[in-house]
C-alpha cells in the first residue's frame, strides 16, 4: 500500500502527493552523508570545548530560578527546549529532557550538559509547541511525562503529527499548515515556514510537516524558528504577519558548511537573519547540548560573539543566554 499525503494541497509549493517539501531546493547528492561521515570520523569530531565538558558547564549552564519572576519572559532550556511565559501562560517548545535524543537508550547523541528543570518542577504549562519530529526536538519520554503531569495538555504540531501525539495519551492537539493560525486562552499562534525536512524512521521521510512559530500575546509577538537553514522566506514572516518583539536564532549544527547549511544557520546566517528582521530581541538556540555536527560544543556561542562584534558592537539585543537562564519580554 502506498501512502498518500492526507493534506495534500496542490496549490501549496511545500505539498506533495507523498509529503512535504521545502520551497527552494536543498537537496543533498548522492554520497554526500557518507563523504560527511567518513571526514568527520577520519578528523575525530567533534573535539571537545577549548576547557572541557566540566568548564563548559560551569559557564554555561545553571539551574532555573522560577519563583523570582512574575512578567512576560522565556528561560532557555538548552538546545530547543524554551519555557515562554506570555500573557501569564506558560508553554514549552520542542522540549527535550532525556538523556538521548535517540529512539534507543543505549545509542544515539547523548546530552553533554543537564536538563535545568525537571518535569516535576514544571509550572502548570498550558501548552507544548512542537517544530518537528527529530529526535532531538521530539521526545517520546518527555512527552510522556509531560502528559502523565497535565493531562489536559494542548499540543501544537504541524500537519502529520497528531497520530503519533494520539498514540502517547494526547486529548488536545492542534495541527497546523504554514500560516495558519489557531487563537488559545487569548493567544494567538501561527505555523510559518521553516527551511528543514523530517524523518523519524527510515519509512516516513518528509511525512510530517516542519516549521516554526509566532506566538502573540496582548503586547508581545515571538518567534520560536524551530530548526532552519536560511532562506529568504523566513523574512516574510514578520512582513506577513508584523513586527517581532523577540525571537530565538537557531545557531549550531553547522559544520561542515557545506553539508549542514541547507537545514541548519551558522552564526553568521543566524546575525544577517537578525539583521533583515530589524535587530529585535533574540536569542541563540540549538548550541550546548547535543553534538550533532562537526563543530565543538562552544564554537557556536565563539563563532556568534564575533559576528555580532563585526555588525552590531554595542548593541545588547542579540542576547547570549546560559542553559537555565531567564530573559524578560
Amino acid at each position: 500500500m502506498v501512502w498518500k499525503n492526507p493534506w495534500y494541497d496542490p496549490s501549496l509549493q511545500h505539498h506533495t502527493p507523498n509529503g512535504f517539501r521545502n520551497t527552494h531546493s536543498v537537496g543533498h547528492q548522492p554520497g554526500d552523508v557518507e563523504r560527511w561521515r567518513k571526514e568527520r570520523k577520519a578528523a575525530g569530531l567533534p573535539k571537545p570545548p577549548a576547557l572541557g565538558y566540566d568548564n563548559f558547564i560551569r559557564q554555561w549552564w545553571q539551574p532555573v530560578e522560577l519563583n523570582e519572576f512574575s512578567e512576560d519572559g522565556v528561560w532557555w532550556l538548552g538546545h530547543a527546549s524554551v519555557l515562554l511565559r506570555l500573557n501569564s501562560h506558560y508553554l514549552l517548545t520542542d522540549p527535550v529532557f532525556s538523556r538521548r535524543a535517540s529512539p534507543l537508550s543505549f545509542a544515539g547523541p547523548e546530552r553533554k550538559t543537564p536538563p535545568p528543570i525537571s518535569v516535576d518542577r514544571l509550572p502548570i504549562i498550558d501548552a507544548v509547541v512542537i517544530s518537528h519530529n527529530h529526535y532531538d526536538h521530539l521526545d517520546d519520554a518527555t512527552v510522556r511525562r509531560l502528559l502523565h503531569r497535565f493531562p489536559d495538555l494542548t499540543i501544537f504540531a504541524p500537519l502529520g503529527l497528531g497520530d503519533w501525539f494520539r498514540r502517547r495519551g494526547a486529548i488536545n492537539i492542534v495541527e497546523l499548515d504554514w500560516w495558519q493560525r489557531f487563537v488559545f486562552n487569548g493567544l494567538s499562534l501561527t505555523a510559518v515556514p521553516a527551511q528543514h525536512w523530517s524523518m523519524r524512521t527510515f519509512w516516513n521521510r518528509n511525512r510530517s510537516l516542519w516549521c516554526g512559530w509566532v506566538i502573540e500575546g496582548t503586547n508581545r509577538r515571538f518567534w520560536f524558528s524551530g530548526d532552519t537553514g536560511y532562506s529568504p522566506e523566513l523574512v516574510t514572516i514578520p512582513e506577513r504577519l508584523g513586527k517581532i518583539d523577540a525571537a530565538t536564532l537557531p545557531v549550531g549544527a553547522y559544520a561542515p558548511r557545506w553539508f549542514m547549511s541547507a537545514h541548519h544557520m551558522d552564526p553568521q546566517s543566524a546575525v544577517a537573519l537578525w539583521q533583515q528582521m530589524g535587530m529585535p530581541l533574540a536569542f541563540p538556540i540549538h548550541w550546548g547540548v547535543f553534538e550533532l555536527a562537526d563543530e565543538a560544543l562552544d564554537e557556536p556561542v565563539t563563532e556568534l560573539k564575533q559576528a555580532l562584534n563585526d555588525v552590531a558592537p554595542i548593541t545588547d539585543k542579540f542576547r547570549i543566554l546560559k542553559i537555565g537562564q531567564y530573559l524578560s519580554l
